[in-house]
């Protein structure tokens, strides 16, 4: 085998949106509505081997509005990657997968949201940057973790 050919690869192979989901419950009346809504954000991705070499990953997100007791909306994306991952170290593999690939995903997923919010009727969600090195750190100190995430959006 030459050099070439034990170099690491990482490398995405295809970016799409495996899920999603829009639901607005409470519609016409949540758009009467006046107060602030409290969002709601939570993050989970999971892994899995598609064939030798090639991983897919998908970060879901979903963003839950409410006033009071009464939801305004509900999204949830899927958004999903097929990577190439050859010559990487054991080692290296689950934090390439728990951390490079939610990165790469994330901004995808968020346009997704703040498009689907806007086109429901409501202002765009727009989700603040997420450190997925931090969070993977604490999934490691935690494990297993059973818990998604839970972040704070700005809304515009």
């Amino acid at each position: 085998m030459s050099d070439a050919q034990n170099q690491p690869v990482f490398s995405i192979e295809k970016l799409f949106v495996k899920d999603v989901s829009l639901e607005i419950p409470n519609a016409p009346q949540v758009f009467l509505e006046r107060e602030a809504p409290s969002v709601d954000v939570q993050l989970h991705h999971n892994s899995t081997q598609v064939e030798d070499g090639v991983y897919q990953t998908v970060l879901t997100v979903t963003v839950t509005a409410k006033v009071k007791d009464k939801t305004l909306f509900l999204v949830e994306v899927g958004q999903a990657g097929v990577f190439v991952v050859r010559n990487i170290p054991a080692t290296e593999l689950d934090p390439l997968l728990g951390i490079a690939c939610p990165n790469i995903l994330f901004p995808y997923a968020r346009e997704v949201i703040g498009d689907l919010t806007t086109r429901a009727g409501f202002p765009p969600v727009v989700l603040n940057p997420v450190n997925f090195e931090a969070i993977y750190a604490q999934s490691m100190q935690q494990q297993p973790q059973s818990e998604p995430l839970i972040i704070t959006p700005t809304v515009q």
